[in-house]
């Protein structure tokens, strides 16, 4: 499938996703695990619907994987925000990152509120409704406007903090210049689903975007969780990665330390002849 194309069933997707919202009576917790709420599962299925007609395999926060030996298979969040839609706060996205053999190919954010559409194809730069992105000129912490993500355990240099609630919207806030930087304060907390479609919007833009504890940030496994961490700029990025990193110093992010330390006594041992 070419990449308009396969951008083209992204777009499908998130219309389809906006349908089903629009006609959902009740925006409540759907009992059915603890966050899962009704948009969420009106959502899952609307989307999947869309993708499978497509013959694209897809791997969604709601449902799992699907059909994940396809040669592409879409990474979606159908709702990342849902407790903010619950609650008619107005930051809530639909984020579908299309993967192949090479890595995150195609993504599409919508924000469900505003009706912004943000899209990136690998190596054909990122756009919101047809205008390039562009991210801040920001190099220091001390001048830069952080989105979190949870919350730090101190504070480290920030001159003004957000937290809106939507990974992926944050993250294209990055990239379009109106965060300068984005933490995920919390222990490997976040899914493929609510970061990579970010992700790419933000590369494509010139933006960049790592996990804390450098571990690949695309991946199929429903069960892995990263720490996803962004910047405008790569001096930036250098100073948030190694002030996220410090977070293991405090006891309630005990936890990460051991996770932290095992990690790297794996690559340690991946790096030996």
């Amino acid at each position: 499938m070419r990449d308009d194309l396969l951008l083209e069933v992204l777009h499908d997707t998130a219309t389809a996703v906006r349908a089903a919202l629009d006609g959902l009576a009740d925006w409540g917790d759907a009992g059915t695990r603890a966050g899962q709420y009704w948009s969420d599962l009106a959502a899952d299925e609307a989307a999947l619907r869309v993708l499978d007609r497509a013959g694209l395999g897809a791997m969604s926060e709601e449902s799992g994987p699907h059909d994940t030996d396809r040669d592409v298979v879409v990474v979606l969040d159908p709702v990342d925000g849902s407790t903010n839609a619950s609650r008619d706060l107005p930051w809530y996205a639909t984020s579908l990152c299309a993967v192949d053999a090479d890595g995150a190919r195609a993504a599409l954010v919508v924000d469900q509120a505003s009706g912004a559409r943000f899209e990136a194809i690998r190596g054909g730069g990122a756009r919101v409704d047809g205008r390039p992105l562009q991210p801040s000129p920001a190099a220091t912490l001390a001048s830069s406007i952080v989105g979190l993500s949870g919350y730090p355990p101190w504070y480290f240099g920030w001159k003004q903090f957000r937290a809106f609630g939507a990974v992926a919207l944050d993250l294209c806030a990055v990239a379009g210049g109106r965060l300068d930087a984005y933490v995920d304060c919390s222990p490997s907390a976040h899914g493929a689903w609510d970061y990579l479609g970010g992700m790419l919007i933000c590369q494509e833009a010139g933006a960049s975007v790592v996990d804390a504890w450098h571990r690949p940030l695309v991946t199929l496994d429903h069960a892995a969780r990263r720490t996803p961490v962004a910047a405008a700029t790569a001096s930036l990025l250098d100073v948030v990665v190694t002030e996220r990193r410090r977070f293991v110093e405090h006891p309630l992010w005990a936890r990460e330390r051991v996770d932290a330390a095992a990690l790297a006594a794996d690559r340690a041992e991946v790096a030996e002849p």
